[in-house]
């Protein structure tokens, strides 16, 4: 089993707990509702998110826009947000103790540019400082419940959503289930590869909930928890974001 090269996890004593899956899986509902049973418990928890750094959005939104994003443009870029997030939040806050909950890590930049075709062993070398994380867990979905999810009550896909950078097909509903088809394929060996935990993402959301919390209780063991007060300094001082990150959140 492939591990991610070691850091230096004796000075980062935080956890950091990651979710992946295609697109549709419910990791990120699932991962709310564990942030919300760690506060709940007095856990010291904050949030980041794939492709979230200030520092790429604007570049990003505007390569989409105007369709000049090649397989490794898209992959420089989004390693570029990988690592400002690395640096500036995720670090920061393992070495004060807090628990990490990451929406997408680095699995999915071996996901979904190997799917576009960038070499697996080149990817594996460009984040190589990666910190490997408490616990990895992929949400499970077989690609058809993931296309009904995703399309139902859709209007239309977005051009690199839908794969249509690639040539896979012309038509976006086409293009997207091969090229959904293609991720979920590479995530099938990075679980085997690196050892990710999954869960079976068609079970029912309570279900899946146990099990993810289960994994998590595995992890606990010594973490600190924290005043909400101290949680909310903390995010001030790191810069952490995301969408349930607000006051409201907070004071839950």
């Amino acid at each position: 089993m492939t591990q991610l090269p070691a850091q230096d996890a004796e000075q980062l004593p935080g956890r950091l707990i990651v979710v992946e899956g295609i697109d549709g899986s419910g990791k990120s509902t699932q991962l709310d509702l564990l942030h919300k049973w760690l506060r709940s418990e007095g856990y010291a928890t904050v949030f980041t998110e794939w492709n979230s750094s200030p520092i790429v959005r604007g570049t990003t939104r505007r390569g989409k826009r105007r369709k000049l994003l090649t397989p490794m443009s898209f992959c420089l870029i989004h390693a570029a947000d990988y690592a400002s997030r690395m640096y500036a939040q995720i670090r920061p806050a393992l070495q004060a103790g807090v628990i990490v909950l990451a929406d997408r890590y680095v699995y999915t930049a071996f996901a979904r540019d190997a799917a576009r075709g960038v070499d697996r062993r080149w990817l594996r070398d460009l984040y190589s400082f990666s910190v490997p994380p408490s616990l990895a867990v992929y949400f499970n979905v077989p690609l058809e419940e993931s296309i009904a999810r995703i399309t139902l009550g859709r209007a239309e896909l977005k051009y690199y959503e839908a794969g249509l950078d690639m040539g896979f097909a012309d038509e976006p509903r086409a293009s997207f289930r091969i090229f959904q088809g293609r991720i979920l394929e590479e995530y099938d060996a990075l679980c085997s590869e690196f050892g990710i935990k999954q869960i079976d993402a068609t079970l029912p959301l309570t279900e899946q909930q146990v099990q993810f919390r289960e994994l998590v209780r595995e992890q606990l063991h010594g973490a600190p928890r924290a005043p909400r007060n101290e949680v909310a300094d903390l995010l001030q001082k790191t810069g952490l974001s995301g969408h349930y990150l607000t006051d409201s959140a907070l004071r839950r």
